[in-house]
C-alpha cells in the first residue's frame, strides 16, 4: 500500500490537463501546447562547447557532494554582486541545487515538522503546497488578488496565525500570475519576518526574464533580508538549461547549512560539468539573457495583440513567460481550458490548478517560436469569433 503522503498527487488539474492532451492526440489532434512553462530555445552554443567538453573530462564523474564546487559557488557570489550589488559568502551563504525546484521542496523536510503552520501564495507554484504536504505541514493560504497587483495583504494575516507559522514562500515575478514586487515591498516582507520569527523564501527563478528595461529586484536587497531568509534561482529557465537541472539558493547562512544537511543525506550533489556550465552562464557577459527576454517579449506581444482584436482583454506582463488572462467567457477555467483544447487545438492551464484564487484565470506560456504563437492566437481568433 503507498504511504498516505501520496495521496492526492496523482490528481491534481495538471494531470487532468496532461490525460485530455495525450487522448486529443492519440486521436490525431495537432496541438499548440501553451500549457507547461518549459524553455523551448536552446542554450547558446558557447554554453553547449563548455559543457561537451567537460563531459569529455575523465576527471568530471566523481561526486561533487552537496556544496559542489567553489568555482562555482564563487561565480553565484560574482553574478549576485553584478546584478543586485549583494556581497555573499561562497562557502556560508550560497548552495548549488539540482534546479531550483529541488530547494523549493526540500525547504520544508529542513523546517517543517507534521503540523506546522507555513503561508503559501494562492495562486502559486504548485511545488510550495506539495512540498509543504509531503512534509506534513498545514498551509495557510495568502490570496494574490488583482486589485492588490497579486501581491499578498501582510496585514490581513492574523497575529496568532503569523506567530505559529514557520515559512512564508514568494514569488516575484510571479508564476503563474506574471506579477511584479519592487523593493518597498520585499521591505515590509523583512519587518513583517522578523516581528513574527518567520522565514522567507523567495523563488526568484524568473528574476531574469523581464522587459523593456524593467529590472526585477532580489528579495535580498532589502535591509536585513539575510538575517531571515533566502533567495533560490533556476540556471534552468535564465539560460535555457532546463534539462541539466541546476540551481541554486543563497542567504541566511544557518539556512543554508541545514539545507546542505539534509541534501548530504540524500543525494550526492550536481555532476561537475554542469556547474563548470553554470559557471560559465554566470560569468558570461549575459547577451543570452538579453536575447532571450526579446524573444519572449515578442511571443507575448504576439498573443495579447492577437487576443485583443477579438475582445479577449488581458494585462501585459512586464517578466516571466506567462501571460495570466482571464477566462473571456462564463465558464469555469478548467471548462474554458478543455473547450480551448477540444476545439482551438491550444493548451493551456486552468488557474485553478494553482489554487482556488486562480479560478477566473488561466495561465498561458510563452513557449512556442513566434511562428506557433501566431498559429496559435488565429486559432484563439477564430474559436472566440465563432
Amino acid at each position: 500500500m503507498l504511504a498516505q503522503r501520496l495521496q492526492g498527487l496523482g490528481t491534481s488539474v495538471f494531470r487532468q490537463m496532461d490525460d485530455l492532451r495525450r487522448e486529443l492526440e492519440t486521436a490525431g489532434r495537432n496541438l499548440i501546447n501553451l500549457s507547461i512553462g518549459s524553455p523551448d530555445r536552446a542554450p547558446s552554443l558557447y554554453l553547449r562547447q563548455v559543457l561537451s567538453a567537460a563531459v569529455l573530462d575523465e576527471k568530471l564523474y566523481g561526486y561533487t557532494l552537496s556544496r559542489g564546487t567553489k568555482e562555482f559557488r564563487q561565480s553565484c557570489c560574482t553574478w549576485y554582486k553584478r546584478r543586485f550589488n549583494v556581497e555573499l559568502d561562497p562557502e556560508k551563504e550560497v548552495l548549488p541545487l539540482m534546479g531550483s525546484q529541488d530547494g523549493l521542496a526540500h525547504i520544508f523536510m529542513t523546517y517543517i515538522d507534521p503540523g506546522d503552520l507555513a503561508l503559501i501564495p494562492d495562486p502559486g507554484y504548485p511545488i510550495y503546497s506539495v512540498g509543504l504536504h509531503l512534509a506534513g505541514g498545514q498551509k495557510v493560504s495568502l490570496p494574490l488578488l488583482p486589485e492588490q497587483g497579486f501581491l499578498p495583504d501582510l496585514t490581513a494575516v492574523k497575529p496568532d496565525i503569523a506567530r505559529q507559522a514557520k515559512i512564508l514562500f514568494l514569488n516575484y515575478p510571479n508564476n503563474p500570475t506574471a506579477a511584479i514586487a519592487h523593493l518597498s515591498f520585499f521591505d515590509e516582507v523583512v519587518a513583517f519576518a522578523r516581528e513574527y520569527d518567520i522565514l522567507i523564501c523567495h523563488d526568484a527563478a524568473y528574476s531574469e526574464l523581464a522587459f523593456a528595461g524593467y529590472r526585477p529586484a532580489s528579495f535580498l536587497q532589502a535591509r536585513n533580508a539575510k538575517e531571515v531568509g533566502v533567495e533560490f534561482h533556476s540556471i534552468s529557465k535564465t539560460y535555457n538549461l532546463a534539462g541539466t537541472r541546476l540551481g541554486f539558493v543563497v542567504g541566511k547562512a544557518e539556512v543554508i547549512s541545514a539545507l546542505a544537511l539534509l541534501k548530504e543525506n540524500i543525494d550526492y550533489g550536481v555532476f561537475e560539468p554542469v556547474l563548470k556550465t553554470g559557471t560559465a552562464a554566470l560569468l558570461g557577459d549575459q547577451e543570452d539573457i538579453k536575447e532571450n527576454c526579446l524573444a519572449y517579449q515578442c511571443r507575448r506581444d504576439i498573443w495579447i495583440k492577437g487576443c485583443a482584436e477579438v475582445g479577449w482583454i488581458m494585462p501585459t506582463p512586464q517578466g516571466t513567460m506567462f501571460v495570466w488572462a482571464p477566462v473571456p467567457t462564463k465558464q469555469d477555467s478548467i471548462s474554458f481550458a478543455e473547450c480551448l483544447a477540444r476545439e482551438a487545438g491550444v493548451l493551456v492551464v486552468p488557474g485553478v490548478a494553482f489554487g482556488s484564487y486562480g479560478e477566473g484565470f488561466i495561465r498561458i506560456a510563452l513557449v512556442q517560436n513566434e511562428d506557433m504563437m501566431r498559429e496559435a492566437v488565429w486559432r484563439i481568433r477564430k474559436y472566440l469569433g465563432s
